[in-house]
């Protein structure tokens, strides 16, 4: 047991592992246990466009741009788009979702961020297997997979989610027409990114201009996990993680500096 000296020490550093796990369950309960359906709706939402996206270019196209499997393709190109994509757009609601609860002194603005990235972080990895083990059990050929990359490639779209996100978490609350505006700005990144195409496939003028879209280093990261043939040595892991530590350092300090003023506003 700690000294009585020890204790405040001791219970300040279990204080954000509390805080943390009760606001994850009150996320768990608001966002999902209210919904009919709840949690299958994070699965069917996925299933449902893979399969829309599979059904149009099967039409259009006789096979994909890797492999023979329409579904797979899309998946390996939408599934950690919106891993990126929902979980840094609810991370960056943070304050607003959560204002209420910042107003009490064990609760703080990390706690709330860390806890909203965390729950949909692991709700996108959870869909992830769930669609890919359904996708292989429905094709006949084996998939030869290459976990290393595909861990890779997750980590960089959720690193990049919590990055963008918490730089979010400050833009939207400090300015609110700043969601209208991120939301615009940011359909274009489904077409984009690569979902539908390969980078290698498109000119170099247009390379050059798509490289710098970090969504096309994850997307073709995770390709390289599923194809073993597709080499992607346009990839640079070092390019997206800078932009997420970059990302998640300013919008940290920002967090920091003026958390306050956001929560009396």
């Amino acid at each position: 047991m700690p000294s009585a000296a020890l204790r405040p020490a001791f219970s300040r550093r279990l204080r954000t592992p509390r805080a943390v796990l009760a606001l994850i369950l009150r996320e768990m309960v608001t966002t999902y246990g209210r919904s009919p359906g709840g949690y299958l709706w994070a699965v069917l939402d996925p299933v449902a466009a893979i399969a829309l996206l599979s059904v149009i270019f099967a039409q259009v196209f006789h096979a994909p741009a890797l492999g023979t499997s329409f579904p797979l393709f899309y998946a390996t190109g939408y599934l950690p788009f919106m891993m990126f994509n929902d979980v840094a757009n609810k991370t960056g609601a943070t304050i607003r979702f959560s204002r209420p609860l910042l107003q009490y002194p064990a609760v703080t603005f990390l706690d709330a961020v860390l806890a909203r990235f965390v729950l949909n972080g692991l709700t996108h990895v959870v869909v992830f297997f769930i669609v890919v083990a359904g996708l292989w059990l429905s094709m006949d050929a084996i998939i030869a997979l290459d976990l290393p990359a595909i861990a890779i490639a997750m980590a960089m779209a959720l690193s990049l989610a919590l990055g963008v996100g918490t730089l979010n978490c400050y833009l939207m609350a400090a300015f609110p027409l700043w969601e209208r505006i991120w939301q615009i700005v940011t359909r274009p990144l489904f077409i984009v990114s690569g979902i539908f195409f390969l980078y290698d496939s498109l000119p170099e003028h247009i390379r050059n201009i798509m490289w710098l879209n970090p969504l096309t280093h994850v997307i073709g990261e995770m390709r390289r996990g599923f194809y073993p043939t597709y080499d992607a040595a346009y990839v640079s892991h070092v390019y997206v993680f800078a932009i997420a530590l970059l990302t998640f350092t300013i919008g940290l300090a920002l967090l920091f500096r003026y958390h306050r003023d956001l929560l009396n506003n």
